[in-house]
């Protein structure tokens, strides 16, 4: 099984980025998929999570309003669209898969892609 994150980058506080990640190895249908990200010095904290039919999406607070996670079943894919990025949202983003119906926490998470940059500029 292999996810492949992209789309990272840097961006001025405002702007929007949209992450990518490309799953592959095997069928996911029963499976959820979850961003995460990891700032300097901090602990790995959830983002967002999404089934892989696309269904029932939750975030975190920090987030809420200003991301979106969705899916792309024929791609098998999923994106993380970003908007209003602040300078807190610097951070290495990382998706992951698990064969459960909902989790935030991260260990509870199977396959991790490899992580991608995010750096918003104030």
């Amino acid at each position: 099984v292999q996810l492949q994150a992209s789309g990272g980058g840097l961006v001025q506080a405002g702007g929007s980025l949209r992450l990518s990640c490309a799953a592959s190895g095997r069928t996911f249908n029963s499976y959820i998929l979850g961003w995460f990200r990891q700032a300097p010095g901090k602990e790995r904290e959830f983002v967002a999570v999404i089934s892989w039919s696309g269904v029932s999406p939750d975030y975190a607070d920090s987030v809420k309003g200003r991301f979106t996670i969705s899916t792309d079943n024929a791609k098998n894919t999923v994106y993380l669209q970003m908007n209003s990025l602040k300078p807190e949202d610097t951070a290495v983003y990382y998706c992951a898969a698990a064969h459960r119906r909902y989790s935030k926490i991260p260990s509870n998470y199977d396959y991790w892609g490899q992580g991608t940059q995010v750096t918003v500029s104030s």
